[in-house]
């Protein structure tokens, strides 16, 4: 179940930033800038802060060619269904969601790695500590 909440925490991060509606970050600081400044200001920190969570955590845990490789994983997946016909290109809207998905998934597959590997492998993980 924690593994399902901090990929759910991560799809909401990206589509709150943004997604395809009106109903985002990156929209509604357009359409009040002018009006709403500071209010603007502290949801892109805490939509910031929510970034350096989740990327930090996950460049931590996976490095970039641990994420290079699950990006690369999540795309011939997405190759393999668009080969296949049951996605297409044309829906840019589904397109969106769809890179908002696969970035959740390596987010919160970043942020859970500990804990996978210890269920695959059965050996804890243990952060070194220098001193």
């Amino acid at each position: 179940m924690g593994i399902l909440l901090r990929w759910l925490g991560a799809f909401i991060l990206l589509a709150a930033t943004f997604n395809p509606t009106q109903w985002n970050y990156v929209r509604w600081v357009e359409a009040n800038w002018g009006l709403q400044t500071p209010l603007a200001v502290l949801l892109g920190l805490v939509l910031a802060v929510g970034y350096i969570i989740y990327v930090g955590a996950t460049f931590r845990s996976l490095g970039a060619f641990g994420m290079l490789i699950i990006a690369a994983l999540f795309g011939a997946m997405i190759w393999v269904l668009i080969d296949w016909g049951v996605l297409a290109l044309g829906n840019q809207n589904l397109n969106v969601w769809l890179g908002i998905f696969a970035l959740s998934l390596i987010l919160g597959i970043g942020l859970s790695w500990s804990i996978l590997r210890q269920r695959l492998s059965g050996q804890a993980t243990v952060d070194e500590i220098e001193g």
